[in-house]
């Protein structure tokens, strides 16, 4: 048998030290249906106090449905759950919230113009007779915020001045504060620089000191194996599988989560770089980047490292003729045409303005990582998504429907029609979409932000496979991802930035995780000692 695979059996079931205890939450043979949907099949899931639980699966196993059932927002066709040791079937999201569940969501639910001290107690206010114990609420608000280990952030100060992964600990204080005693983070790090995630996992340990049941969803493998104690999987709403984290291969996790065998979730196929197409020379914007210089190949997929803030998505926008080039230049060499966005010489400094429409005229294409609000027309079909820098009302429906169906076939895109919006397709669908506009229309260099960001295993395989074959095709790719194993896995070569400075690009082979992490928090290392 091959070391990767591994039969749906081998795992299912607890690890020996969580049936050694007694599970503070059991959930048995749980079942929801919507319509002619089944949402959930006998699904079984139990956490232990002082343990994490990572709930693992590809978008539309049936997490979320999961739990929504366990915080009380869905009723259960069927099955039955314990908490503590009780009968458990919360009513609504509050009843369960009582009883000592809190869920902290991707999308932070946050009133933003309230003050921490407001947000930790809403609903749950300290007074009599209509008027708040304003001292009370602030003891317990800051008791909270001292137990997940940032008493220093202000009480009295709204949430929307805050970052990301400060509101999250918010969130989180709120749950420290009524009394939880099962945790639900999902998706918790797709919002976090390096140094928050780091912070997060601290925090995670300590409330699993503190013997709270912790149940972790996410689509990252080298989250689940640093943080979690067990996995489960489901699969088209049934449970398939599970084990202890440290005993588990990616491989068989991701084989579970698929229904097949992933040899390669990062497949590399021979490449040979050819002319360059984009040249990079001392580019600054009015911001960041303020110098980034590189050269990229056809055949090359080039990967642009970083921590959040430090100019990445920046440089693409301006590359993609999104943000000025104050000074430096943007040489675009695609097919027959030379175009280049520079400086000239002497005193004035004129530029030449590129812009999106410009870019794409010379085989520049971009996917820009908010697809929702910048990458993509939610309410618009799949097939006008495809065609929208082009769109014009004098274009065959028929005959647009028929191009864009090849594509979407080429990335095995998962859809009813072409017809069908794009907002009704999943996470890794739409990105699908994102791609396949490239696709279409040609594009010679492709400018791809955080093009798996919320998208499952199993859809990233499949993007990784399409940037892979566009490679091979002698595309020039340039990926920005804050997911250091993605770009490790599937670039050339990877260049760090740092505050706003690209670094000279390397050879993968040249580099790990840590030699990355250490060149953009400014450290300078020795290159060549992998080799």
């Amino acid at each position: 048998m091959d070391p990767h695979e591994i039969s749906e059996t081998e795992l299912t079931g607890q690890s020996r030290s969580a049936q050694e205890k007694t599970p503070l939450l059991v959930m048995r043979a749980v079942s929801k249906r919507f319509g002619a949907t089944i949402a959930l099949d006998g699904v079984d899931l139990e956490v232990c106090a002082g343990e994490v639980v990572a709930l693992m699966g590809e978008n539309g196993a049936g997490k979320s449905t999961l739990m929504k059932v366990l915080s009380g927002a869905h009723q259960p066709d069927s099955g039955s759950m314990m908490f503590d040791g009780k009968s458990y079937s919360p009513k609504d999201p509050l009843q369960a919230r009582l009883q000592g569940l809190a869920m902290i969501y991707q999308e932070l639910s946050l009133a933003p113009d309230l003050t921490v001290t407001e947000n930790i107690l809403l609903g749950m206010e300290a007074g009599r007779g209509g008027i708040l114990n304003l001292k009370a609420m602030r003891q317990t608000a800051a008791d909270a915020m001292r137990q997940v280990g940032r008493p220093d952030i202000p009480l009295d100060v709204p949430v929307s001045r805050f970052s990301i992964a400060q509101q999250q600990l918010v969130e989180i204080a709120r749950a420290v504060a009524i009394g939880c005693k099962v945790l639900v983070l999902d998706e918790p790090t797709s919002s976090l620089a390096l140094r928050d995630i780091q912070n997060l996992f601290a925090l995670v340990n300590r409330l699993k000191a503190q013997g709270h049941a912790i149940v972790y969803i996410s689509h990252f493998l080298e989250e689940v194996k640093e943080i979690c104690d067990r996995f489960v999987v489901l699969r088209d709403g049934k449970s398939v599988g599970g084990g202890t984290v440290a005993d588990a291969t990616h491989g068989q996790i991701i084989s579970l989560m698929v229904g097949r065998s992933v040899s390669e979730l990062y497949p590399r196929s021979v490449r040979t770089p050819g002319e360059t197409v984009l040249n990079l020379d001392s580019v600054a914007a009015r911001t960041v980047p303020s110098c980034a210089s590189l050269q990229l190949r056809r055949g090359e997929i080039l990967g642009i490292a970083g921590l959040v803030g430090a100019g990445r998505t920046e440089m693409l926008r301006t590359i993609f003729g999104l943000d000025a080039v104050v000074s430096g230049s943007v040489t675009i060499t695609s097919s027959s045409r030379s175009i280049s966005a520079n400086q000239s010489s002497g005193k004035q400094k004129q530029l030449s303005k590129a812009n999106p429409h410009d870019r794409w005229s010379q085989g520049v294409g971009m996917v820009s990582e908010d697809r929702k609000n910048e990458g993509l027309a939610l309410n618009l079909s799949i097939s006008d998504n495809i065609v929208l820098p082009v769109l014009t009302p004098f274009i065959n429906p028929e005959r647009l429907d028929t191009k864009t169906t090849v594509w979407c076939d080429k990335l095995a895109m998962k859809r009813q029609s072409v017809q069908q919006t794009v907002a009704s397709l999943s996470g890794g669908n739409q990105q699908k979409v994102a791609l396949a506009r490239l696709l279409m229309h040609d594009s010679d260099v492709l400018l791809l932000d955080e093009p798996t960001r919320g998208i499952d295993v199993g859809a990233k395989a499949e993007i990784y496979r399409a940037i892979d074959q566009l490679a091979q095709q002698q595309k020039a790719i340039l990926i920005v991802s804050s997911y250091l194993p993605e770009l490790l896995g599937v670039c050339d070569r990877i260049a760090v930035m740092c505050r706003g400075v690209l670094g000279e690009a390397h050879l993968v082979a040249d580099v790990d995780e840590q030699i990355l992490i250490k060149e953009a928090i400014g450290e300078r290392e020795d290159f060549g000692a992998l080799n």
